[in-house]
């Protein structure tokens, strides 16, 4: 471990860098319902539930890495292992303190193992199969994205198919939800995720120096200066307009963002770390062509989806999912686009778009309800950093060839 994880990790144990929360909507103790717990720990945020199979979220912790990857702007594995490591124990016995449940009540655990940081997965794992075999629990691996795309069904009444988008700081992925552990895979970032993409534009811009931005993660950075911009003092091109399918890039993207602060450094005549004077309309220009990217990918999956039936005539429903969903630019380009197409948009609730225990647990009752991937036992159980979401039929939509308005036509969707 490097000295700059080192000094990190003891900032965090004299109390200064981590924070727990705790929560419960608790009607009562159930004690005939089917109660999962619910373990996350793909990235840096240790999570853990208690659900019962009526979809009541009995109690809830979660330890937040936060302030310690600010200080670095951005993840060090090594660190999220550790502060995974120190925390979970505590994190699952405030849920279930919460909760007011013991591990002999409950139906069975549900834990994240695939896809996200292997050190991180790693610990989630390692804890809950010693808790199974210790208390003879059924096991419940579960896929982090399927678990995102699915709580919706916590939150709202929704009935599958339909069609999702997964935005956050590691994926960027359409599909559709056919069934719980059903899905077909429309396309996918083939790079980086908006959400990194994002966080590494502020980090270029230096917007913890900014004294509104200095607490504030590098999405919520660039959502607050971009309100007070002007998004038509820069104009960036467009991601893959020249192909027609469903899949994303950030990366070129961000080179050329890079290049224009850099242009904009050098006609100010200021250093690289010194916050710029145009540095809202830069912020508005980028959210900007990162909203119209998604929104005309989403657009066609819209239009293939319709076209081959896979989704019904009427009353389709798109559901915006992850940690770029609380994007309200972004949201009300979709929320625009959906209305545009006679669908209903769905997101779940803040709190649940991010990484949460609750997700989980609900993800482990879904599967316990229909049987799927309940294990009775562990052995040759792994965790998988990488792996697909459903089936993948992102070929099919690019030979469909479906063409899409272009920016011009469509950016009043994101005004």
């Amino acid at each position: 471990m490097n000295s700059i994880a080192k000094s990190l990790l003891k900032s965090v144990k004299h109390g200064r860098a981590a924070w727990l929360r705790s929560s419960s909507s608790r009607p009562g103790k159930q004690c005939s319902r089917r109660l999962v717990l619910g373990i996350e720990t793909s990235c840096d945020d240790t999570g853990a539930a208690v659900v019962d199979d009526a979809g009541c979220v009995l109690g809830e912790a979660l330890h937040c890495q936060k302030e310690v990857h600010l200080q670095t702007g951005g993840i060090i594995p090594v660190v999220a292992q550790q502060l995974h490591r120190e925390n979970i124990e505590q994190v699952v016995e405030e849920a279930l303190r919460v909760s007011g449940v013991s591990v002999a009540e409950l139906a069975a655990v549900a834990t994240t193992v695939k896809p996200g940081l292997a050190l991180s997965l790693g610990v989630g794992l390692e804890y809950s199969l010693a808790l199974v075999n210790r208390h003879q629990k059924p096991f419940i691996p579960i896929h982090h994205m399927e678990a995102h795309a699915l709580t919706v069904r916590l939150t709202h009444h929704l009935e599958f198919p339909f069609l999702v988008l997964l935005v956050s700081g590691g994926h960027c992925i359409l599909a559709v939800a056919q069934g719980v552990s059903d899905f077909l895979l429309l396309g996918q970032s083939i790079d980086i995720a908006p959400g990194d993409m994002l966080d590494k534009v502020a980090r270029r811009l230096s917007l913890r120096k900014h004294p509104e931005c200095h607490s504030m993660a590098g999405g919520q950075a660039i959502e607050h200066l971009a309100q007070t911009g002007n998004q038509e003092q820069l104009m960036f091109r467009l991601p893959m307009n020249q192909y027609r399918n469903c899949n994303f890039s950030f990366s070129g993207l961000l080179n050329l963002v890079n290049n224009a602060i850099a242009q904009k450094e050098k006609e100010e005549g200021t250093e690289e770390g010194e916050i710029l004077s145009c540095v809202g309309d830069v912020a508005a220009a980028v959210q900007h062509a990162v909203a119209v990217h998604i929104i005309q990918r989403t657009y066609r999956a819209m239009l293939f989806c319709t076209k081959n039936s896979i989704l019904p005539p009427k009353n389709a429903t798109l559901v915006v999912s992850g940690g770029v969903a609380s994007n309200q630019y972004i949201r009300k380009g979709l929320q625009n686009l959906a209305e545009a197409n006679d669908f209903a948009l769905l997101c779940p609730p803040p709190r649940l778009c991010t990484d949460n225990g609750v997700m989980i647990a609900w993800n482990g009752i879904e599967r316990l309800r229909a049987g799927l991937g309940v294990l009775h036992g562990t052995d040759g159980i792994r965790y998988e950093p990488k792996a697909p979401l459903g089936i993948d039929i992102s070929k099919r939509v690019e030979e469909d060839s479906i063409k899409v308005p272009k920016l011009k036509q469509i950016r009043w969707l994101a005004s």
